[in-house]
């Protein structure tokens, strides 16, 4: 692998607020979307009383100790971590006019501590949550006024951070909205096509609204978007089992043909038409539209196949998404597909679609990790799979695609965005605490935190291509 990864290649780790910070409701932070999801983003909407507790309520309390976590990703050789602004720390309602100031300090202490270790932050705007307040008074991004709201935000944290974060995200995997609504824009999962559609064009607008922000306040930041790369394969070579891989492909890769090619592909036209969908686009959306991002970022976990008659098959349970399994392929305990070369091959699919520079903003295998009487954790798993991984992004830069940077997703165990779980491990370091929420939060570093270590300090040469 020596010479493949860049130079200044960002090697680093990617958490969210919502799933690590804990301090739901400390120094004035409001109820988000995500407080109200205590089981996970497939659980129950539910209302929060007084004195009632979720697992996210304190997740591994990053709020307050981040210090110690910064330090053991240092320990790695992190160049950059990938992690959130809890928008409900910094508008608590959404809609205020002045910012909460005790939100705005936190995010300074922790952008000052990462550079403490010449950390450079990848900072998402919206990661899985927005404020309660916008969804109870406003229906969320159904209404158009949720977009002045986030451009508030957007523009808040830019003049805040602009000397610290130079490299910005709008909205996480942006395109899982069609397959949970009110996670992602904070719509009932019963809405119809058409009310999640005009959400998700909502969304989009106020993408490209905080792109043209980000280079006004940050001229020299970048600022991508985030999709979750859900590529899929045809299950056989039936020219309708291709045809219907590329219309599923095309659901998602059409939030990326917005936001990087600044307008609506006529395939999604065709789509809208034929299934009665409307969608209010004014013509001052479609210029704003035409303010693109810098780079495409994605997260990626599983591959999966897709047939025209898919009636006959069982489907298995991914990132969000619902796939027809691979026969080839062999799968983690939770289900998911393992798949290292497809990872290279969305990478040359998105560079070729786009031309523009990728980033690796989530990757990782999900496990339950075995505690040894000596307090060691050997999860070779863990380290098979990420290390197959980043031979096949080794392998796309050797192709001419331009990488920037690989995150892997949860260098620190943290609760499970889909189940609220913390027994679903990925962590290069061990958190000691249960799905109950029993543990005393102390942290372990894994035999994958030595590992990384050598993967990062070698800038990938320590790799093994493995048969």
């Amino acid at each position: 692998m020596n010479g493949k990864f860049p130079q200044h290649f960002l090697w680093g780790g990617a958490v969210a607020a919502n799933q690590v910070e804990g301090a739901y409701q400390a120094d004035g932070k409001g109820l988000s979307t995500s407080d109200l999801q205590p089981q996970g983003i497939f659980g129950a909407i539910t209302p929060r009383t007084a004195g009632d507790s979720g697992i996210k309520d304190v997740a591994i309390d990053f709020y307050h100790r981040y210090p110690e976590d910064i330090a053991l990703f240092a320990e790695m050789g992190f160049k950059c971590l990938r992690t959130s602004i809890a928008w409900t720390r910094i508008f608590p309602q959404g809609d205020e006019e002045t910012p909460n100031e005790a939100g705005l300090a936190f995010y300074d202490r922790l952008f000052d501590e990462m550079a403490k270790y010449g950390i450079q932050p990848l900072i998402t705007l919206s990661h899985y949550e927005m404020p309660y307040g916008l969804v109870k008074h406003y229906g969320g991004w159904g209404d158009r006024r949720t977009i002045d709201f986030f451009e508030r935000y957007a523009r808040t944290v830019f003049e805040r951070y602009k000397h610290k974060v130079k490299h910005w995200l709008t909205f996480n995997e942006i395109n899982m909205s069609l397959h949970a609504p009110f996670t992602g824009v904070g719509l009932p999962q019963e809405s119809d096509k058409s009310a999640v559609y005009q959400a998700i064009h909502h969304q989009l607008v106020a993408s490209a609204r905080a792109v043209k922000a980000c280079h006004e306040i940050v001229p020299e930041g970048k600022i991508g978007n985030m999709l979750l790369g859900g590529i899929l394969y045809p299950l056989s070579c039936k020219p309708e089992d291709l045809l219907e891989t590329q219309r599923q492909n095309r659901d998602w890769l059409f939030f990326g043909d917005v936001q990087a090619r600044g307008y609506y592909p006529a395939y999604m036209q065709r789509f809208f038409r034929e299934n009665g969908i409307q969608v209010a686009i004014s013509e001052e959306d479609r210029q704003t539209l035409r303010e693109t991002i810098d780079f495409i970022s994605f997260s990626y976990y599983m591959s999966g196949c897709v047939t025209a008659d898919p009636a006959q098959y069982e489907t298995a349970r991914g990132n969000i998404l619902d796939m027809v399994p691979n026969p080839h392929l062999a799968s983690s305990e939770w289900g998911w597909q393992i798949d290292p070369l497809g990872l290279r091959y969305l990478l040359n699919v998105l560079y070729d679609r786009y031309q523009k520079p990728l980033f690796i903003v989530e990757n990782g295998l999900g496990a339950k990790d075995r505690v040894e009487a000596d307090g060691s954790i050997h999860d070779d798993y863990r380290i098979n799979y990420l290390n197959d991984h980043l031979v096949q992004v080794a392998e796309a830069i050797d192709d001419g695609v331009e990488v920037m940077g690989y995150t892997s997703w949860g260098p620190i165990d943290l609760v499970s965005a889909s189940k609220a779980e913390m027994s679903k491990r990925y962590g290069f370091i061990h958190v000691d605490r249960d799905d109950a929420g029993n543990g005393s939060l102390e942290r372990r570093r894994k035999k994958s935190f030595y590992w990384y270590r050598d993967v990062i300090h070698s800038n990938g040469a320590s790799l093994k291509t493995r048969s």
